[in-house]
């Protein structure tokens, strides 16, 4: 069994997180913010293109061609996502909470 905390573990694993700890609070939080309407963005974007893949997967008509590309489309697009929730992590851990950040639209 190993002994080793499990946020012990996750620092280890993700050293770019102490790049955040030196900012100041007020800084981290713009960062914070930003990063979060990113990460909104980047699931709405994700979600169509996975619509559009399972459609397309539905559709006899659809080449497979079409179909590759489209996974391949969300494939990328779920890496992408994953680093950057990771970045977002190491912000919120460095900020110490996660920031109030309005839909769009009721700002």
């Amino acid at each position: 069994m190993n002994d080793v905390d499990s946020s012990e573990t996750n620092d280890e694993a993700r050293p770019m997180g102490s790049r955040f700890r030196s900012m100041e609070k007020s800084e981290l939080e713009k960062l914070a913010l930003s990063a979060i309407r990113e990460h909104r963005r980047l699931l709405a974007a994700d979600e169509a293109v996975y619509e559009e893949w399972t459609r397309a997967t539905a559709d006899q008509s659809v080449s497979s061609a079409v179909l590759k590309s489209l996974q391949d489309e969300h494939m990328a697009r779920q890496k992408k996502s994953e680093a950057q929730q990771e970045e977002l992590s190491d912000i919120i851990d460095a900020l110490g909470y996660v920031p109030d950040v309005p839909l769009d639209g009721d700002e």
